[in-house]
């Protein structure tokens, strides 16, 4: 485990309690935060991620992002197969050669994208098939962590990344506006997305909120479907055949509790599954590189607004 601050932690932890899986060992910049986790996981400090060649077969990375791109790289030339947290780099360039690395390596590389591995939002898949507008806010209070990237690359790009794995097309325009408020970088953001099969899209992400929200919602012929990720709750609205009295369209509700589950804990199992069988990932570099380069469209719009 590269990197145990607040998720890196987590990460650990995890791994440690997997079957089959034998935690290695972390590595952080911080020494004294490297020998608390390590301590208490019971495995080795490891003073720098080069020396794990020949020592691991995977690793997960939760380094500050400015640094993905050089620990990726290092890790994917010595044969390890990677887990980096989202984003999957700094840039999109950064991102396209971790990609290209990964294949010139033959090596596994998943990103991060937590949410895919929400049971609500794997609930509601069963449901959504052809979207024509989409809704989602993603609010928080505001913490110091993640603040070295703007709210585009800390929390919107969840939300990129599950609508572009619902929309089957590219996103052919959009519009944003963006404030910093509490720190240096954008931390409120509004992006409308408009997709070559004429879906819209309308994503709102802040960091700087009175209150935690995390809805996403869908709407397509004959269904209504909201997805609740903190309460893992699906809320499904059809118009159903026939007709109510008087005329109007009869409507059936039904809301689903999908479970709270352990969505780290699966994002984990399915990295070490694609580890072992080689198969591609949920959320593999592509689709980690695809949510970044929305991002950065995004946030340009936002630095040269037309």
């Amino acid at each position: 485990m590269i990197g145990v601050g607040h998720l890196g932690r987590y990460h650990a932890e995890k791994y440690a309690a997997l079957p089959g899986v034998t935690l290695a060992g972390v590595v952080d910049i911080d020494p004294e935060r490297a020998r608390i986790v390590a301590a208490a996981l019971d495995v080795p400090v490891i003073a720098d991620h080069r020396a794990l060649a020949g020592m691991i077969d995977c690793a997960s990375v939760a380094v500050p992002t400015a640094a993905h791109a050089a620990v990726g790289a290092d890790l994917l030339a010595a044969g390890i197969d990677v887990l980096m947290e989202k984003p999957l780099a700094s840039t999109a360039a950064e991102g396209a050669a971790l990609v290209q690395r990964a294949a010139e390596h033959g090596r596994i590389l998943q990103v991060g994208h937590l949410e895919r591995f929400n049971p609500a939002l794997r609930a509601a898949r069963a449901v959504v098939s052809e979207p024509k507008f989409l809704e989602c806010h993603r609010l928080a209070p505001f913490v110091d962590r993640g603040t070295d990237v703007d709210v585009i690359r800390d929390l919107m790009i969840h939300d990129l990344d599950v609508i572009q794995s619902f929309v089957a097309a590219e996103v052919e325009s959009l519009e944003a506006v963006g404030v910093p408020v509490l720190t240096p970088r954008v931390d409120i953001a509004n992006a409308r997305l408009r997709f070559a099969n004429g879906c819209i899209a309308n994503v709102t992400a802040s960091r700087v909120s009175m209150k935690r929200e995390r809805i996403l919602r869908l709407f397509q012929p004959d269904a209504y479907v909201a997805i609740d990720y903190d309460q893992r709750r699906v809320r499904i609205v059809r118009r159903e055949a026939g007709a109510a009295p008087g005329g109007l369209p009869s409507i059936a509700a039904v809301e689903h509790d999908a479970g709270q589950g352990d969505p780290l804990r699966d994002e984990i199992e399915a990295f070490v599954a694609a580890v072992r069988t080689r198969t591609a990932p949920l959320v593999g570099g592509r689709e980690g590189l695809r949510a970044l380069e929305l991002a950065e469209r995004i946030a340009a719009a936002l630095e040269s607004p037309a």
